[in-house]
């Protein structure tokens, strides 16, 4: 059981005996040594004091196995900043739902943007959204839509309406993906992430628009995170040509060229070029 191995490794780190341990707590040593050995399972009221003593959620004390954390993530955890449980911790999404009692579809509009920032957790801001629906996709997910403003995601227009489906667990981020991230600090963005929360606990995040620079933001700071399902934009985006249409017009125009100095050598009475 993690629980007994995290308490003890935890305790061992600190250099405290059991005795100090057991006082601090209010517990019978025997009562620590049986928790520690899996001789007995904790109480609710001793997975709190656990939590509370070394300032780790009862979630990471129970699933997660500190001793395979780099010494970063311990300190972060004791610091009282656990990344992990922020990373993978269960949300509870401010949402609405029709007349059949599926979720809407809410639109965060560009005017809404500043406004989300306070009201992301608050059902009645979020009530006050429009919303709409989309019948392709699935009713068993959540969707919200955002709309894109500047040229960071280039070709992806300015003002296109961006689609995501709520990320419960961030450890779930695939790197190379699009997602919307949601931050205090930057608001909303929608990048290409790379996912780093268990090496540095954050998320490296890029633009397609080669002009600007990757940036990294930690986790702590993210509110929310959607995954790109789809957009929507006025606009026709510029148009690519695959790589075999571009070396047939490269060639095209380079026998075009040729045309051109034939005929110039010719008018100036001048030999066939080389």
């Amino acid at each position: 059981m993690l629980f007994s191995r995290n308490i003890k490794f935890l305790r061992k780190r600190k250099g405290l005996t059991q005795d100090q341990v057991a006082q601090s707590l209010e517990f019978n040593r025997s009562t620590l040594n049986n928790y520690e050995n899996e001789v007995s399972q904790p109480t609710i009221h001793a997975l709190l004091t656990f939590s509370k003593y070394y300032r780790i959620a009862i979630d990471t004390l129970l699933n997660i196995d500190l001793q395979s954390l780099s010494e970063m993530q311990v300190k972060q955890l004791e610091q009282g900043e656990d990344v992990f449980i922020r990373g993978g911790k269960l949300r509870v999404l401010a949402t609405t739902i029709n007349n059949q009692n599926d979720d809407n579809i809410e639109l965060v509009n560009e005017k809404a943007k500043a406004g989300y920032a306070t009201g992301f957790a608050d059902p009645e801001y979020i009530s006050q959204l429009p919303t709409f629906s989309l019948p392709f996709l699935s009713k068993q997910k959540k969707y919200r839509t955002f709309q894109l403003s500047g040229d960071s995601m280039l070709p992806i227009p300015s003002g296109s309406w961006v689609t995501g489906e709520f990320v419960q667990d961030w450890h779930q981020v695939v790197s190379g993906n699009a997602y919307i991230i949601f931050t205090i600090d930057d608001g909303i963005v929608f990048k290409i992430a790379e996912n780093l929360i268990e090496k540095e606990g954050s998320l490296r995040l890029f633009s397609l628009n080669p002009l600007y620079e990757p940036y990294d933001v930690h986790i702590s700071i993210v509110k929310e995170v959607w995954k790109f399902v789809h957009y929507i934009s006025k606009e026709l985006p510029e148009p690519l040509l695959p790589q075999a249409e571009l070396l047939k017009t490269v060639a095209s125009l380079k026998r075009d060229m040729s045309k051109v100095k034939l005929e110039v050598f010719k008018k100036n009475n001048q030999t066939k070029p080389d």
